[in-house]
């Protein structure tokens, strides 16, 4: 996946905002909640790290290309890295990331989701 092809979907998503950080990540927030990480090289996504359920994490880590996000499982966070489209191509990465930014965006206030329309009685849903 293209870093451009990463960035235009993660900015689709609604109130999601950008950030550089962490020696050169390209980090994908919602109301400052970290639901996408990735880094590149030459344009060209080498690791993108995503949160997932607790039944994706044990499923996932064994697949080959992906793993436990550094830094992030090891401190028994469930997220994911994916290191290659070996078992897992774009068009699943790309639904593991909208996953990933309903599950923080889920971990948010009741307010704060009604209030960024997010909620399921908000007159805006979570994206599909």
């Amino acid at each position: 996946m293209t870093l451009g092809a990463f960035t235009a979907f993660c900015k689709s998503l609604p109130h999601s905002t950008y950030v550089c950080q962490w020696g050169g990540s390209h980090v994908w927030k919602i109301s400052g909640k970290v639901y996408a990480i990735a880094g590149d090289e030459d344009g060209e996504i080498t690791g993108v790290s995503f949160k997932v359920t607790p039944i994706a994490f044990h499923i996932l880590k064994e697949q080959p290309g992906c793993r436990g996000a550094p830094y992030l499982a090891s401190r028994g966070m469930k997220w994911i890295q994916r290191t290659s489209a070996e078992t897992k191509p774009d068009d699943e990465l790309l639904t593991y990331l909208r996953d990933s930014y309903r599950l923080v965006a889920a971990g948010l206030t009741k307010k704060l989701q009604k209030e960024l329309g997010l909620s399921p009685t908000a007159p805006k849903a979570f994206p599909s």
